[in-house]
């Protein structure tokens, strides 16, 4: 049957588009130099590009989400696949760095968000097998960008000019996310209005009740909190193993074996979520992400910086799919995609957080000693406000009659 069948080609379609479209936008980094030396803009105003990104990440992601529940994701994704693309090969002709910012931070960073919550909530209605896999499953396609976009701009750099491959990048991502985002359909249970609600077992509430319930705040705040952990660490990683005199390279090797890693945790933890529940695998997930930030605090060689890494990468990465999963478990589908937007604005806050917060704390403190503690005390946070969590009844009549 096609409907068994064709959900995993829109898991690879998912991974794909996830792949390139945070691939394009983390090739800032590698271009961050050639840039800077062409062009003399400062490397704080063009760095600053990302930050205005992840800001626009977040406050796209609920609109784009709700206009996926409204349009389908097929068309909301070919839309953010032809912006992205687009708004990468201007950014490669402008001139000013505030240009440059507001290009590159603001419409390169919202069209991003086109691609992972409306790709989320699609997935997740496509399953009710195999939920937890296929969710960690694409976003291991997104984990992937490090590994894959990442060493292809540093590669074109070395032939061409920034602009130029810049423009490569955005013509591989036109010809390779638009026909991907063709291959998205609604899930099969949509097309049944009548059915949705009875299949689901779910309540039947309007969008505001939901928007209201402290199942979305309580998972707005999760995710939130469980972004600013992780954040600090994963930014200041590099920086910080130089600091206790890893040399340079090898410091960047730490960097990838935690991202190595976390690819391998996506899919453990789709695993587990499938058999033991993605709550109850999300809450000591989270508890553990706790310990593991803390771990840094103790290393200071190459071999105790390696096994940190490992372990970290595996759990802060293979937490970050459940989140769907409990949505999707919790409320209803054709609302799907602003409840993953919400919960994806709430996490992109948190990730701003923790890059000013290490910079600011080491130069108080001339250490990063005190990022790894304060990153301990908000994986705790997390891990407290998750076991909040309860679920909604699978028969609320009176909300449904509210």
């Amino acid at each position: 049957m096609i409907d068994a069948h064709y959900r995993w080609v829109i898991v690879a379609a998912g991974g794909l588009l996830g792949c390139i479209a945070i691939g394009a936008m983390f090739s800032l980094p590698v271009f961050l130099v050639p840039i800077s030396r062409d062009t003399g803009w400062s490397v704080t105003g063009i760095s600053s590009a990302m930050t205005v990104g992840f800001i626009a990440m977040a406050l796209a992601s609920m609109v784009w989400g709700s206009a996926s529940d409204r349009w389908g994701p097929r068309s909301v994704v070919l839309i953010g696949s032809a912006l992205l693309a687009a708004s990468l090969a201007l950014s490669s002709l402008v001139t000013s760095l505030i240009a440059f910012q507001l290009v590159f931070g603001v419409v390169v960073g919202g069209a991003c968000a086109a691609i992972f919550a409306p790709m989320m909530a699609c997935v997740t209605g496509w399953f009710d097998t195999h939920r937890s896999l296929a969710v960690s499953l694409v976003s291991a396609g997104m984990g992937m960008a490090p590994m894959t976009m990442s060493p292809l701009a540093g590669w074109l750099v070395t032939i061409y000019d920034w602009r130029t491959s810049l423009q490569i990048i955005a013509a591989l991502a036109a010809v390779t996310m638009i026909p991907a985002a063709l291959l998205l359909r609604r899930p099969p249970v949509l097309e049944d209005t009548n059915a949705v609600s009875a299949s689901e077992g779910q309540p039947d509430m309007s969008l505001g009740q939901a928007l209201r319930s402290p199942q979305f705040v309580i998972l707005l705040l999760t995710n939130f909190f469980c972004c600013a952990t992780h954040s600090g660490p994963i930014f200041h990683t590099v920086s910080y193993a130089v600091s206790c005199g890893i040399p340079m390279m090898a410091a960047v090797s730490i960097y990838s074996l935690e991202g190595l890693a976390g690819m391998g945790g996506r899919v453990a933890f789709g695993v587990l979520g499938d058999r033991y529940g993605a709550k109850r695998i999300l809450v000591s997930g989270l508890l553990l992400q706790a310990f593991g930030a803390l771990a840094y605090f103790f290393v200071r060689d190459l071999g105790a910086f390696y096994a940190v890494a490992a372990v970290f990468g595996f759990i802060y990465a293979g937490v970050m799919p459940l989140y769907a999963v409990i949505a999707r478990e919790n409320f209803p589908l054709r609302m799907m995609g602003t409840v993953i937007g919400g919960t994806a604005m709430a996490g992109s806050l948190g990730m701003a957080i923790g890059p000013v917060a290490g910079g600011l704390i080491y130069d108080v403190f001339a250490s990063y000693g005190w990022l790894y503690i304060g990153a301990w005390g908000l994986g705790i946070g997390a891990f407290l406000i998750a076991l909040t969590f309860k679920p909604f009844p699978r028969e609320r009549p009176a909300l449904a009659a509210a």
